[in-house]
């Protein structure tokens, strides 16, 4: 009877390596069915586009797929020291995602070229790779946590994003500072000067100093305070566990590059030269599935490979073709890449530091 971990890590390896072939296998059938259409019903070229699907998966999965399992499975030093960003996540978008959108530009410029219009791989072929993109995503992140029982480091009760008590740390107060030599008037200098307004600095002796008087909490600290947690008859309502939480921050970090690629899917759009940098700028923006979610590069590079560009593309399809976008996206890709240009440079500039307080 196999362990438990034995049993996850097979689903986890199935589950990746289904959405590794599957989308290439359904985008290449529907191609092969287009080359067949366009060339008046010719099954020749159907076959040989299917086999070659087969071929290519088959030549990335013994080549490139097989071995990066392998070396990440059995932890090789060069492997395991990799922390910033994830192999895994980048040979999947190389084998599986690039080939995707590459076959779906094709297939417009296919039909552009023969003046004819027959499948436009308007909604499953689109959805099954931007779905296998966001299980794989899921999968990467969940991998190091047990899916039965409590969450590990992951608990329901502990949001490590919020301020946490760490320690408490006896520190010594001002009064247990003071030497026994008193005054005739029970103060001495250092009192006298600090009732003329001078102050004296004590901050290492407050912190470093054996003698205590009174306890000081040390915390860490973070954007907002840590909730109380609820302890009421309806207390089931404030469980939460940061696993399920994966899946929601997964599906939100993907939902700009999904409603962009919903747009490549309109027929004004699919059948037009603006299919390209729809395609190119949702691959790239893909890009940052390779970087670590712990990662401070993170933030910048979702500036840069998605809300500016985003920004950018999205303009221009409103005024050529219409609102076939809402205007709620690139409103939030400006608004995003505003605040980021803000917060990180703008701000901290020389001119801007004397109003700090604001």
């Amino acid at each position: 009877m196999p362990s438990g971990k034995t049993v996850k890590l097979i689903v986890y390896e199935v589950l990746q390596f289904a959405a590794l072939v599957v989308p290439v296998f359904v985008i290449m059938e529907r191609f092969a069915g287009l080359i067949r259409d366009v060339k008046g019903r010719d099954v020749t070229g159907y076959w040989l586009v299917v086999a070659a699907s087969i071929a290519y998966v088959t030549s990335a999965t013994l080549l490139v797929w097989v071995p990066l399992k392998y070396v990440t499975l059995r932890k090789r030093r060069f492997i395991s020291e990799i922390t910033q960003w994830r192999p895994t996540a980048l040979a999947y978008l190389l084998l599986s995602t690039l080939p995707c959108f590459a076959i779906l530009i094709a297939s417009s410029k296919v039909q552009l070229d023969s003046g004819q219009r027959f499948d436009h791989f308007a909604e499953l072929p689109v959805s099954l790779v931007l779905f296998s993109l966001i299980c794989v995503d899921i999968i990467e992140r969940i991998r190091p946590h047990r899916l039965m029982g409590s969450a590990n480091h992951m608990n329901s009760d502990f949001d490590v994003s919020r301020p946490v008590l760490t320690h408490l740390k006896q520190v010594t107060s001002v009064s247990g500072q003071l030497p026994a030599e008193e005054g005739q008037n029970g103060a001495i200098p250092d009192q006298a000067e600090a009732r003329n307004g001078s102050t004296i600095n004590r901050r290492e002796d407050l912190t470093e100093s054996p003698y205590s008087t009174r306890p000081t909490a040390a915390y860490l600290y973070s954007s907002s305070p840590r909730p109380v947690p609820y302890s009421g008859p309806l207390r089931f309502l404030w469980r939460k566990d940061g696993r399920s939480e994966v899946f929601v921050e997964c599906f939100l970090f993907w939902l700009d590059v999904v409603e962009l690629v919903r747009v490549a899917g309109e027929p004004l759009v699919f059948y037009s030269a603006w299919v390209f940098p729809v395609y190119i700028l949702a691959f790239l923006s893909s890009l940052r599935m390779v970087i670590s979610p712990q990662s401070s590069l993170l933030s910048f590079a979702g500036v840069m490979l998605q809300d500016l560009p985003f920004f950018v593309v999205r303009v221009a399809l409103i005024a050529v073709f219409g609102f076939v976008t809402p205007l709620l996206y690139p409103l939030k890709n400006f608004l995003v890449s505003l605040t980021f240009i803000y917060f990180t440079w703008i701000a901290k500039l020389k001119i801007f530091k004397r109003h700090s307080m604001f």
